[in-house]
């Protein structure tokens, strides 16, 4: 059952992964480290098939997700004030 769930959310982060890379231009070229350049759609067929390099950037994704919710930009907590 726990797998069960563990391979939802995994899907269901997938899909956001996916939304997110289908609202940036279809023109996109995204340099990855030593992986090279892709395009939007090589993006997310690399997260389609969980590639090394798709899971680089739903590891991406989940950072900067995990920032908003926390409130944090450009260094500084806008939730406390904090710089």
């Amino acid at each position: 059952m726990a797998d069960e769930k563990n391979n939802q959310i995994d899907e269901q982060v997938k899909k956001v992964v996916i939304a997110n890379l289908q609202g940036l231009s279809p023109d996109l070229r995204m340099h990855i480290g030593s992986a090279g350049e892709f395009s939007r759609e090589e993006l997310i067929d690399n997260v389609e098939k969980e590639t090394d390099v798709g899971n680089k950037i739903v590891e991406i994704q989940l950072n900067f997700l995990r920032s908003l919710k926390e409130g944090i930009f450009y260094g500084k907590n806008i939730a406390d004030n904090e710089a």
